[in-house]
């Protein structure tokens, strides 16, 4: 079994505990560097066969540090998703689970400005918003990328938007 990184061992730890005994850890005692910083998080779970089975995460961070962005989304990921039913214990030896700590959104002018495979996307019109996260499977171009994260928001064509993108790193 390949090692993972501390973070996505944090994510699954938390989403072991909560799952089982309604429990959340405590973040470690001592943060690892890629920790300690504030930054937006997406926790993402799928099955071994690679299906979605929960993503939530926070453009902007809501908390003190990464580590308690990642166990607060991880809970919301395996219990709240609103597309799925909560993860059940029977589950749990068999997800895969990524963490991916986003840069600040910085506004674009432009699709020219985007690109699926190296930037996500937020695109907000009033008050509504949605985000699309990058380099996902069988989203390859910028028009699908902005299509999907309108959708997720509910914003019709037409109607004017704002763009922000942003880097992801992500730990598998």
């Amino acid at each position: 079994m390949s090692e993972h990184s501390p973070l996505v061992e944090l994510a699954r730890q938390t989403i072991e505990s909560y799952v089982r005994f309604r429990r959340t850890p405590e973040p470690p005692r001592e943060l690892p560097p890629e920790m300690q910083q504030r930054a937006g998080v997406f926790v993402s779970i799928h099955k071994k066969n690679g299906e979605l089975r929960g993503c939530i995460g926070t453009f902007q961070p809501t908390t003190a540090n990464v580590a308690e962005e990642i166990i607060q989304n991880a809970v919301s990921a395996a219990t709240n998703d609103p597309r799925f039913d909560e993860i059940r214990e029977d589950e749990l030896d068999d997800l895969e689970i990524s963490v991916d700590v986003l840069s600040p959104p910085e506004p674009v002018d432009s699709l020219k400005e985007l690109d699926p495979k190296r930037y996500g996307v937020i695109v907000q019109s009033g008050w509504r918003r949605g985000l699309l996260l990058p380099d996902l499977e069988g989203v390859d171009t910028v028009q699908q990328q902005v299509e999907i994260a309108m959708r997720k928001a509910g914003i019709r064509p037409g109607e004017p938007i704002t763009l922000y993108r942003f880097e992801v790193k992500r730990y598998h």
